[in-house]
């Protein structure tokens, strides 16, 4: 049967020779005991219009344009919605999948963090959507925490792992 990964399950992989997680900002405070929380590397407004199709021949990743932090390491966002990526690298075994989900925080800001199931076997710097619902905007800081990562463990490991377009995406 798979299980939720434990604090200790998640530090014991961090300090694997292929470490779960890479780039966090402060190992204490990111690591909690049901997942890793994710920090805000870059903030973009979508540019174009984006598509989808069954065998994704047809799909269009809609295109972003970054938007700078302040001096002080602040973004005002307007009410709409604003892809987010993520300062850490995640490195999934094929025995482990993940689930972002948003911290409490921006539930009672007002704000909506979109996420996705990160399939075993993926390596890459993961992105979200934020939407901001709050009619008075909402401002965030660079490197804040606004995700949890949490770690499923599968029963069965998948043979290959993730083999899709976004592999390895966005690691310098």
């Amino acid at each position: 049967m798979g299980a939720i990964l434990s604090k200790k399950e998640i530090l014991n992989l961090l300090d694997s020779s292929n470490p779960l997680i890479q780039g966090l900002i402060d190992r204490n405070t990111q690591i909690g005991e049901n997942g890793v929380d994710l920090t805000v590397g870059r903030v973009s407004k979508f540019v174009s219009e984006g598509a989808v199709d069954f065998s994704n021949q047809e799909r269009v990743i809609s295109e972003v344009q970054d938007l700078e932090f302040d001096e002080l390491g602040w973004i005002r966002l307007e009410t709409g919605a604003f892809r987010v990526e993520y300062n850490e690298i995640v490195n999934l075994p094929n025995d482990i999948v993940g689930i972002a989900m948003p911290r409490s925080s921006l539930i009672r800001c007002g704000v909506a963090l979109v996420t996705s199931f990160w399939d075993a076997g993926y390596r890459g710097r993961g992105k979200s959507t934020i939407v901001i619902f709050n009619p008075k905007g909402f401002r965030v800081k660079r490197d804040s925490r606004i995700a949890q990562l949490i770690f499923l463990f599968m029963k069965n490991p998948s043979e290959k792992g993730y083999q899709g377009t976004f592999q390895g995406e966005d690691i310098e």
